[in-house]
C-alpha cells in the first residue's frame, strides 16, 4: 500500500482536548508520525477561551478527565476551569505531546488529492498527510445577538468567551444578556460585588441544585494512594451519569426525567420567595428540554439586593444602557453577552474539499451531518471527534472522544490491513443512520416545547439521540460494510 515510509502520517487539528487525547493515543499505538497545528498560542481549547468569573465544567471532575490520565488532585467535584485547564497542560506535558503541537498556525485549507490530504496554514506552510483528525471542538465560534446598537455601547462590552480582564467589576452596574450555564455562573460570582446587576432573560431556565463541595485533601490523599480506587470512582460516576441523566433524557417519559422535573421545581418553589419573581424564573416548558443549568445557589444569588431581572425584550442597546420595549433604560457601565456559541460550525471556516474536489460547505449547505458523527462520505481519511449529531447533552465529552478515537483507531487499522488507502462512510450509511436518528429523536425530551441550541433548522434535535450504553455499543467495533474501503 501506498503510505509514508515509517508509517501514515496524521494531521490534527485542534489542540483541546480532543486533539491531545488524539496525539497521545497516536503516540501509544506507536503512529509517531503526525503533527498538531493550533491557531491559538495556548492548549487548552474551550478551557483556554472561557476565563470567564465563575467558569466551571457541569460534569464531575472525575469523570470529566481522561480515562488513562486520572487526577486525584482535583479540589471540587465540579472543578473550576483554570484547574481544567491546568490539568490538560499538565497531561499534555506529561505524555510529551505538547512538543508536537505548533502554535499560531491556523489551517485554513485542506484538500483530499492523490490519496493524501494537502493543507495549507494561514502561515503560508504546506502539509500533506494520509489521515487529518479533526478535534475542532463543539463549543468555539461565539455566537454575537441581533440587537440594534451594539456597537454604540459608551461602556465595556464582550463575550463571556472573550472575557476584558482589565474591566474592574467592582461597584458598577453590569448587564449579562443570557440565561444559560455561563450567564449563571457569572451571576453566582459577581453578584456581591457588583453596584447593580440586570440579568437579561429571555428565557427561564430550570435549575437542578446539585452541590459542588470541597473534595478533602485526606481524600485526594487516598484517591493518590490507591489508583484501582481511583478508577472506580470514575466508573460508578460514568454509570451514575448515564443511568440517572444521560440515558433519561432520549426517553421524555422516563421516570428519572419526571424526578428530574420534581427536584428543579422543589428548587425553584423552596428558594424564591418573592412571588413576581418565582413567576419570571419559571420556565414554560419541562425540565432538562434545554440543557439543564446546574448550581447550588443560583435562586439564592439572583434575589441578592443588587441584582434584578428583566424579561422586558430588549429593543436597542445605546450608548448608556440597554433600552427594553417598556421605554425603560437600563443603564449601565459593562455589558456582558453571555449568548453562547456557533454550535453548526465545527471544522468550518477551513476550506475543506474532499474526493473530487467536493466541497464541505457545500456539502453541509443545509446542516452538518455525519456518519456517527465521526465520517463523511466523499471525504476519505478525514475524521471527527464530537462531530455533528454526537452525544452532547450532558454528557462527558471526553468519554465521547476516548470511545470515537479508539473506533476511528479501529477504521485505520482495516484500511491498512486490506492494503487501501483512503476509508470513508458510505452515502448508504450516513443517510441510514440520519434517517434513524431523526425518527429517534422524536422520543426525546429535547423536543417537548422549548426552543434550545441543540435543535436544528427543522428543530430536530441534532445529538445522539439514544442511550449512552447503545453509544457505548456502537463504538466497540466498526461495521466495515458501512464503510469504501479504496486504493485511492
Amino acid at each position: 500500500m501506498a503510505e509514508e515510509p515509517g508509517g501514515p502520517r496524521f494531521v490534527i487539528v485542534g489542540a483541546g482536548m480532543a486533539g491531545i487525547l488524539s496525539a497521545i493515543k497516536l503516540q501509544e499505538a506507536g503512529l509517531d508520525d503526525f503533527v498538531i497545528y493550533e491557531k491559538a498560542d495556548r492548549l487548552g481549547g474551550t478551557w483556554r477561551e472561557n476565563t470567564y468569573p465563575g467558569v466551571a465544567c457541569d460534569v464531575p471532575s472525575h469523570l470529566y478527565s481522561y480515562s488513562f490520565a486520572p487526577n486525584p488532585g482535583w479540589s471540587h467535584v465540579f472543578s473550576p476551569g483554570g484547574e481544567i485547564l491546568r490539568y490538560f497542560e499538565d497531561v499534555a506535558a506529561r505524555f510529551g505531546v505538547d512538543r508536537r503541537i505548533r502554535y499560531g498556525t491556523e489551517i485554513c485549507g485542506m484538500e483530499f488529492r492523490d490519496g493524501r490530504w494537502h493543507v495549507e496554514t494561514s502561515t503560508g506552510e504546506h502539509d500533506a498527510a494520509d489521515y487529518v483528525i479533526a478535534a475542532t471542538g463543539v463549543l468555539h465560534h461565539p455566537a454575537y445577538p441581533d440587537i440594534e446598537g451594539l456597537d454604540d455601547f459608551a461602556g465595556a462590552l464582550f463575550h463571556s468567551a472573550r472575557w476584558d480582564h482589565d474591566v474592574d467589576l467592582a461597584g458598577k452596574r453590569v448587564g449579562i444578556i443570557g440565561t444559560g450555564s455561563t450567564a449563571v455562573q457569572i451571576v453566582c460570582s459577581i453578584v456581591e460585588e457588583v453596584a447593580e446587576l440586570a440579568l437579561f432573560q429571555r428565557t427561564a431556565q430550570w435549575v437542578l441544585p446539585v452541590p459542588n463541595p470541597e473534595i478533602p485533601p485526606d481524600v485526594q490523599d487516598q484517591y493518590r494512594a490507591d489508583p484501582v480506587l481511583m478508577a472506580s470512582v470514575r466508573d460508578d460516576l460514568s454509570r451514575t451519569f448515564s443511568d440517572n441523566f444521560a440515558n433519561a433524557v432520549v426517553d421524555a417519559e422516563s421516570e428519572q426525567v419526571k424526578q428530574i422535573q420534581a427536584m428543579c421545581l422543589a428548587n425553584l418553589e423552596g428558594n424564591v420567595t418573592d412571588p413576581d419573581l418565582r413567576e419570571k424564573l419559571r420556565p414554560d416548558y419541562r425540565a432538562a428540554c434545554k440543557r439543564l443549568v446546574v448550581a447550588p445557589d443560583f435562586y439564592q444569588k439572583v434575589q441578592h439586593p443588587s441584582a434584578r431581572v428583566v424579561t422586558d425584550h430588549i429593543v436597542r442597546v445605546e450608548p448608556g444602557g440597554v433600552r427594553t420595549d417598556d421605554g425603560v433604560l437600563h443603564e449601565l457601565d459593562v455589558l456582558v453577552l453571555a449568548t453562547g456559541f456557533r454550535v453548526d460550525r465545527f471544522m468550518r471556516p477551513i476550506d475543506v474539499r474532499g474526493r473530487d474536489g467536493t466541497s464541505l460547505e457545500d456539502v453541509w449547505a443545509q446542516r452538518p451531518s455525519a456518519y456517527l458523527a465521526i465520517s463523511i462520505p466523499e471525504f476519505p481519511n478525514l475524521f471527527m471527534l464530537n462531530g455533528p449529531n454526537g452525544p452532547v447533552g450532558n454528557f462527558s465529552l471526553i468519554e465521547v472522544a476516548e470511545l470515537q478515537f479508539a473506533y476511528i483507531m479501529k477504521l485505520v487499522d482495516a484500511a491498512r490491513r486490506a492494503g487501501a488507502r483512503s476509508v470513508s462512510a458510505t452515502h448508504a450509511a450516513a443517510e441510514r443512520f440520519e434517517a434513524e436518528r431523526t425518527e429517534a429523536a422524536a422520543r426525546t425530551v429535547w423536543v417537548t416545547g422549548c426552543r434550545s441550541w441543540y435543535l436544528d433548522d427543522r428543530g430536530v434535535p441534532a445529538a445522539w439521540p439514544w442511550t449512552f450504553d447503545r453509544f457505548r455499543e456502537v463504538m466497540a467495533a466498526p461495521r466495515l460494510e458501512d464503510f469504501e474501503l479504496s486504493g485511492s
